[in-house]
């Protein structure tokens, strides 16, 4: 259960996408069938995913329509989670591996919304001539209509993987945001140890970065490409190369690569446009919710919320098991399952029932049973513990 309110698209965004995609002229058959393509390329057969599938025009048209609103929200939710934008007259940001220019739209509307700074200026990177092409005109046509003279994007065609794209950007540094969106798995696939590579490459990115600034990191919310970005992120913590804003709540190795089932990811309540809606009625897919992998990295060891033994965040759903409720908590102290028998629900623990994956919560007390010498795994929550939501996310 998620009792903060869903995110959702602006009525500017989604007037810019809507008009962009009857300027495609794709019949629904093909959409359909191109969207349930991609998404089979995203989700099964990852290794036949190639970047120019952006230069594809059917493709592409499915991407804006489908996968592009949804990514964009990813994109929003996290620029809300970063409350601590340091005042400035410019934001400016630099979009690695591109694409249509999602990252870049997502901050543009939420830049206009917000009105933080006096002006906006987007460095976006991405191979695809295509993909730069579209992020122009959605970025154009949103700019006319909202009235906006103040916010630049500037396109740089170049391939993330090698070293050009630095030079290329050098100038426009440091930047307030860096970010990844749904490309950190898509590089570096072939290179003798891709971990290794893509951590250099966040390295490279660090280091444009101002000293108040974040890198965002999104990527899918699979098993696969979620554990590899944990493996990224202890090696970059390990290096010393930056600390972690969100959604971690300490500085030590993943406990979720301990296991090799485990990983970490989230889901956050997303209200679909109705344009959605109907592509998933026509597709089969039910697309009600954001799920994604995310980090939020920074230089200068700020976090999400000061970092106590008694503070956790929620890393699974909420179980409703036979007399009790139970959930994953991760901090300093690692991975931990903890519950709380029906029995022993209170005033002071009332909160638990509202635990949802990503809430960061405080507990005063957990217990552990101890049986035959062996202290059990599994905590408990007491009648008289207090527990508290700090924040919902």
């Amino acid at each position: 259960m998620q009792p903060h309110n869903p995110a959702t698209l602006s009525p500017l965004l989604l007037h810019t996408i809507g008009q962009a995609a009857e300027k495609e002229g794709i019949s629904d058959e093909k959409l359909v069938r191109a969207i349930a393509r991609l998404s089979h390329l995203f989700t099964k057969e990852r290794t036949s995913l190639d970047r120019p599938y952006l230069e594809d025009p059917v493709l592409a048209s499915a991407y804006l329509q489908y996968f592009l609103p949804v990514n964009l929200s990813k994109i929003q939710v996290l620029l809300d989670e970063l409350s601590i934008m340091e005042p400035a007259r410019r934001l400016s940001m630099l979009d690695l591996g591109s694409g249509p220019g999602t990252a870049a739209l997502a901050l543009l509307d939420w830049w206009h919304e917000q009105r933080t700074t006096d002006a906006l200026s987007v460095v976006a990177v991405d191979s695809s001539s295509a993909a730069h092409r579209q992020a122009v005109q959605l970025w154009s046509h949103y700019c006319h209509i909202a009235g906006i003279a103040n916010a630049t994007l500037q396109t740089c065609e170049g391939d993330i993987e090698r070293h050009a794209w630095l030079d290329q950007v050098r100038a426009g540094a440091p930047f307030d945001l860096i970010v990844l969106a749904n490309c950190l798995n898509e590089v570096h696939a072939d290179a003798k140890d891709p971990i290794a590579a893509r951590t250099a490459l966040v390295a490279e990115a660090l280091s444009l970065l101002t000293p108040s600034g974040t890198v965002i990191i999104v990527e899918p919310a699979l098993r696969e490409t979620s554990r590899a970005l944990h493996q990224v992120r202890d090696r970059l913590l390990q290096e010393k190369r930056c600390t972690v804003y969100s959604p971690c709540l300490h500085e030590n190795n993943c406990p979720a690569l301990m296991h090799p089932n485990d990983w970490c990811h989230e889901e956050r309540a997303w209200e679909p446009p109705s344009s959605i809606q109907e592509i998933d009625e026509e597709v089969g897919f039910i697309k009600d919710a954001l799920k994604f992998s995310y980090l939020l990295l920074r230089k200068d060891g700020k976090t999400i919320v000061d970092r106590r033994p008694d503070i956790y965040r929620v890393v699974s759903e909420l179980r409703e098991l036979k007399g009790e409720k139970r959930a994953w908590l991760c901090n300093e102290q690692g991975r931990q399952e903890v519950g709380r028998q029906d029995r022993f629900a209170s005033p002071q623990n009332a909160a638990l029932d509202q635990w949802h994956r990503g809430a960061i919560v405080q507990i005063e007390r957990i217990v552990r049973k101890e049986k035959n010498g062996k202290v059990s795994a599994l905590g408990r929550i007491e009648q008289g513990a207090t527990v508290q939501i700090i924040r919902s996310i």
